[in-house]
C-alpha cells in the first residue's frame, strides 16, 4: 500500500508536469508525448526514490548498531549504579552501626568515670585520719582530673583508675595490720613525725625515738590526726614497740568493753530492745496485749468447737415441723452449742415478738465471738504509729549530732540513724504478726454469724404457719367475744 500510494503520487506528478508543459508552450500537445514524459519523470522519480531508499538502508544498520551498543552500556551503567548504591547503603548501616557502639562506649565510659569519681570524693570521708596525708596526692589527683581541660580522656581515667587501685592495695595491707609514717598532734600541740599502725579499727601512733606514743584519734577541724596518751607509761612503751617494730602485746581494748557489747547486743532481741529507745516499752506493752488477745481467742474458739452439736440444732427444726414449739425449746435448752440456745431463746419468748427475740439472742452471742477483736485491730493500727514515732524522735536526736562536736564522727550519726529504726521494724513486725489472726478471727465470726442467720431463716420459715394459725384463732376469739358483747 505504501508503494502503490508513492506510484500515485508520481503519476499525479507527472500529470501536472504535462499539463504544466501543454500551459508553457501554448501548443497542441499529442498525449503520446505527454505520456512519454510522464513515463521519463516517473522513472527518474524511481531511480531517485531507490536510490534514497539504499542511502535509507545503508545508513539503518548503523544506526541499530549503535543504538545496541548504547543499550548494553545503560544497562551496564545501571548495573553499576544499584551495586554502588548497595554498597553505600551497607557503609551506612555499618557506619550507624559503629555510632551507636561508640556511643555506648563513650556512656560506658562516662558512667564508669562518674563512679569513679564519686567514689573519690567518698574515700577520704571512709579512711581514717591518719591515712588522710598518704593518700592526699592520689585523692587530689584523681578530684581534679575530670575538671582539668588540659587532659585527654584517658589520662583522667588513669588518674581516677590510680586511685581506687591505691585504695584496693590498702584493702590488701589493712589485713593483719599495716604500718607507714605520718605526722600527728601530740597532747601539747606539737606536730610530731613518726610512724602509725592500723590493726583493725585502732590506729596507733609513736614517734622515732618512742617518747610519745598513743592511740591516734581524729580531731574535728584539723585532718591531722590527736595523740592521745596512756596513763601507764609500760602500756605506752608496748604501743612503741608494736607501732615501730611491728612487734608487741597490745595490753587495753580501745573500745572499753563496746565491742564485746555490741557483739553480745547484735544477735540479741534484748540488745536491739534496749537500742530502741523509750517508745520501745509502749510496743511491748502492745505486743502482750496483741499475744493475750490471740491467746484468749483461739482458747475459745477451741472450747466453741468442741461445744457444737449440729444434732440439737436438727432435733429443733424436727420439732417445729412436728409442730411442738414446747419440745423444740426443751431441746435447746440443755445443749452448749450457740445456735441452739439462739433458737430456744427466741422459741421461749415467741409471743411477745420472734423476730425481736431472734435479734436479741444472735447479737448476744456475736459479742461473744467479737470480744477482744476490736483491740486486736488497735494494735494492729498502733504498733506502726507508734514505732515511726520513735524512728523520728531518734533521728532528731542522730541529727542533732550534727551541731555539736560529734561532727567529726560520721559513724556516730548512721549509728543513731540505724538505732532509730528499730522501732518502726518491730511496730511493723507486731503490726504483720497480729494481722494474720486479726483476720482469722474475723473469717470465724462470720461464719457463725452465717450460721446463725441461716438456722434463723429457716426457723422463721417453720414458724410461719403456727404464727399464722394462733394469730387467726386470736382474732376469732375476739370477735366472739366482741359478738358476745353486743348481745348482750
Amino acid at each position: 500500500m505504501k508503494y502503490a500510494s508513492e506510484t500515485i503520487v508520481v503519476v499525479l506528478a507527472g500529470f501536472l508536469s504535462a499539463g504544466s508543459l501543454m500551459a508553457q508552450s501554448n501548443a497542441p500537445v499529442s498525449l503520446e508525448t505527454a505520456a512519454g514524459a510522464v513515463r521519463q519523470d516517473l522513472e527518474t522519480a524511481s531511480r531517485e526514490y531507490t536510490a534514497l531508499r539504499e542511502s535509507i538502508g545503508s545508513e539503518k544498520i548503523p544506526m541499530t548498531r549503535e543504538l545496541s551498543r548504547l543499550e548494553d552500556q545503560l544497562i551496564e551503567v545501571r548495573r553499576e549504579y544499584d551495586k554502588s548504591r548497595r554498597a553505600v547503603d551497607s557503609r551506612s548501616l555499618e557506619l550507624n552501626n559503629l555510632k551507636a557502639d561508640a556511643k555506648q562506649r563513650q556512656d560506658e565510659v562516662s558512667y564508669i568515670g562518674s563512679l569513679l569519681d564519686e567514689y573519690a570524693r567518698t574515700f577520704e570521708g571512709r579512711i581514717h585520719a591518719s591515712e588522710i596525708e598518704r593518700y592526699k596526692p592520689a585523692i587530689e589527683s584523681a578530684l581534679q582530673a575530670p575538671q582539668n581541660k588540659d587532659f585527654s580522656p584517658a589520662q583522667k581515667f588513669d588518674c581516677q583508675l590510680a586511685m581506687a587501685t591505691a585504695s584496693f592495695k590498702r584493702l590488701e595491707e589493712l589485713i593483719g595490720g599495716t604500718r607507714f609514717e605520718g605526722s600527728a598532734v601530740d597532747p601539747q600541740g606539737t606536730v610530731d613525725q613518726g610512724k602509725f599502725a592500723l590493726i583493725g579499727p585502732v590506729a596507733l601512733f609513736a614517734t622515732a625515738d618512742g617518747q610519745t606514743a598513743g592511740l591516734a584519734l581524729p580531731q574535728a577541724g584539723s585532718s591531722k590526726p590527736a595523740v592521745h596518751l596512756l596513763p601507764e607509761k609500760e602500756s605506752s612503751l608496748s604501743l612503741a614497740s608494736i607501732v615501730l617494730t611491728g612487734q608487741g602485746i597490745l595490753q587495753f581494748d580501745p573500745t572499753m568493753g563496746g565491742a564485746l557489747k555490741e557483739l553480745i547486743a547484735r544477735g540479741n532481741l534484748w540488745g536491739y530492745f534496749k537500742r530502741g529507745g523509750p517508745i520501745m516499752w509502749p510496743l511491748l506493752a502492745l505486743a502482750i496485749l496483741a499475744i493475750s488477745v490471740i491467746i484468749e481467742r483461739l482458747v475459745f474458739l477451741a472450747i466453741e468447737k468442741k461445744r457444737r452439736n449440729r444434732d440439737a440444732v436438727a432435733e429443733i427444726m424436727l420439732a417445729l415441723e412436728e409442730g411442738d414449739p414446747e419440745k423444740a425449746i426443751k431441746s435447746g435448752l440443755d445443749s452448749k452449742d450457740f445456735v441452739a440456745r439462739c433458737l430456744s431463746y427466741a422459741l421461749h419468748h415467741r409471743e411477745k415478738s420472734l423476730s425481736d427475740a431472734l435479734m436479741r439472742s444472735s447479737a448476744q452471742e456475736m459479742v461473744r465471738y467479737t470480744r477482744g477483736i476490736s483491740l486486736l485491730d488497735t494494735v494492729v493500727t498502733m504498733a506502726p504509729l507508734l514505732g515511726l514515732l520513735g524512728t523520728v524522735t531518734g533521728m532528731i536526736s542522730a541529727f542533732g549530732m550534727l551541731g555539736g562536736s560529734e561532727l567529726g564522727a560520721p559513724t556516730a550519726i548512721t549509728g543513731g540513724i540505724a538505732e532509730a529504726l528499730i522501732a518502726t521494724t518491730f511496730g511493723l513486725g507486731i503490726a504483720v504478726t497480729a494481722l494474720i489472726p486479726l483476720n482469722f478471727l474475723h473469717a470465724r465470726c462470720e461464719g457463725a454469724r452465717h450460721e446463725m442467720e441461716d438456722a434463723m431463716s429457716h426457723l422463721e420459715l417453720l414458724m410461719r404457719p403456727m404464727l399464722e394459725k394462733q394469730n387467726k384463732c386470736y382474732r376469732l376469739a375476739v370477735e366472739k367475744e366482741q359478738g358476745t358483747n353486743h348481745a348482750s
